[in-house]
């Protein structure tokens, strides 16, 4: 007997397995495309080490030796938060770029304000130039968080495709470590030389690193095409159906998009979604809840910041690394409402804390008034673990899940014409709310109390999963092709677990 004929018989679901596609991916080879996702995600990598900069260089320009170069409270907080701003406009301006010379020339462009903006910082003789460096960088940031998951989402398939865009939010907090790490060895100048590294590294592997076939499609380069999924899938997989594939659910790609195009729910149904998963990301508290990271830490006896700032970094690395495994087996769906239980129950401990460390305070002032002899203990002085934990729970559950998803789902959703200009526009949005949550913190807190604050941000891990669980389609093992398909049916048919069949 043939072993083809005794494979069906020992396998009961073998021959439910025998799809187009299935068949196509059995002989995909993955070496090149893992190459190729290395090269681009040294641009979040970079971003990483934009973020956590600030961090360790405000510490040491606090203390600086050139007047001219000392950073007070208020130039301290702009030093961090117009890496915000720079970020919102890289969010228009790669939206713009990357329908027009392409993702990769796109990602190769970023590199240059990385460099740029660390080298007017390593040679600032004032305050502003330092400002500029930081604007530029986030200018950086902002192409680079729109650019690398389209390239990343649009060069791999079903199979690695979430494993591989979770490695987008995997190497951010891997930066932000590494700078946290490195900032406890390094002034603020040589810290500036390191964080160079990996963006002219990444400007010198993209060189060799193919265009994304949807792209090459779009622009009628066929045979650039070809030899880009040549590279990408290894010699063994049968290029020319994949290119018939995507070319096929390209027809209606050639028209540039209008205005009159929002009234199609395959561009209006995912533009929603990715811009309300960008708004509950950013309104979830998570910078709130790195701004309090050093003064818990402090509570707890933690006296060294810069240590504390380095496990903060570990628990996002490993947990970022926990979601990147299990992304393609879990799913988008359940990572999401596991991430925003947890975030939310955080944020109630939070604020639970915060509301027994401000009875304890205020009964320590009345003592003080009454002429107290001796003061009660604070419950507060007993409950340093619940800060601890809390803030571990939170940094958990946001890297599991909304840390890394959004911007792979935003990825994932949108149309190939629609790409550049939503993704851009969900950039922007969760640049401009990460702006005005981390600016407005100080008066949500004079305004709603420590604790209130926390509670206000556990309402919105309560919204976020109900939106989840109502509104996010499950995208886990479908070609971009078939999310796009599934947008594009009629209410009634919808169904956020059912996905069309690959055409044959």
């Amino acid at each position: 007997m043939d072993p083809s004929d005794v494979e069906p018989l020992l396998d009961p679901d073998w021959r439910a397995r025998q799809t187009p596609l299935n068949i196509y991916l059995n002989k995909v080879q993955n070496k090149k495309l893992y190459l190729a996702t290395f090269a681009a995600v040294l641009g979040p990598l970079s971003f990483g080490f934009v973020l956590g900069y600030s961090s360790p260089a405000i510490t040491d320009l606090k203390n600086a030796d050139d007047p001219r170069l000392v950073l007070d409270k208020n130039a301290a907080s702009w030093f961090g938060s117009i890496v915000t701003i720079g970020a919102a406009a890289g969010g228009v301006f790669g939206g713009w770029i990357v329908d027009r010379i392409g993702r990769k020339l796109s990602l190769m462009l970023c590199a240059l304000p990385f460099v740029f903006g660390f080298t007017l910082i390593i040679t600032a003789q004032n305050v502003w130039m330092l400002f500029g460096g930081r604007f530029l960088n986030g200018l950086a940031s902002g192409v680079t968080s729109l650019v690398v998951p389209v390239y990343i989402s649009e060069t791999s398939h079903s199979r690695v495709r979430g494993t591989l865009g979770s490695c987008v939010q995997l190497m951010v907090v891997i930066g932000i470590l590494g700078s946290y790490t490195a900032g406890m060895l390094l002034d603020w100048r040589w810290l500036a030389v390191l964080c160079c590294i990996p963006p002219i590294l990444m400007l010198v592997l993209m060189c060799f690193m193919p265009e994304t076939p949807q792209y090459l499609i779009n622009q009628d380069r066929f045979s650039e095409a070809m030899s880009a999924l040549k590279f990408l899938r290894g010699p063994e997989a049968d290029h020319g159906w994949e290119c018939r594939h995507i070319e096929s659910c390209s027809d209606d790609q050639e028209n540039s998009l209008g205005i009159a195009d929002f009234q199609n729910p395959s561009i209006y149904k995912p533009f929603l979604i990715g811009i309300l998963l960008m708004f509950f990301q950013q309104f979830t508290g998570i910078n709130a809840i790195m701004f309090y990271a050093d003064t818990i830490f402090e509570e707890a006896n933690f006296k060294n910041s810069s240590l504390a700032s380095v496990i903060v970094g570990v628990i996002q690395v490993v947990f970022t690394a926990i979601a990147a495994l299990i992304m393609d087996k879990a799913g988008r769906k359940v990572l999401l409402v596991i991430s925003g239980v947890t975030m939310g129950i955080s944020a109630v401990l939070f604020g639970v804390y915060f509301k027994i460390a401000a009875v304890a305070i205020n009964n320590s002032s009345e003592s003080l008034l009454l002429k107290a002899t001796v003061l009660p203990p604070s419950p507060a002085d007993h409950l340093e673990w619940l800060a601890l934990a809390s803030m571990a729970l939170f940094i958990m559950g946001f890297a599991l899940g909304w840390g890394p998803i959004p911007w792979l789902i935003m990825s994932e959703i949108f149309p190939l014409r629609a790409r550049g200009i939503a993704s851009g526009v969900c950039v922007v949005t969760n640049w401009g709310c990460a702006f005005l949550v981390t600016k407005e913190f100080h008066d949500l807190l004079d305004t709603l109390t420590t604790y209130g604050t926390f509670w206000f941000f556990a309402g919105f891990c309560v919204l976020n999963v109900l939106f989840t669980i109502i509104y996010v389609p499950e995208t886990k093992g479908k070609t971009l092709e078939q999310i796009e398909i599934y947008f594009q049916r009629s209410p009634q048919s919808q169904d956020f677990g059912s996905f069309p069949n690959m055409v044959q």
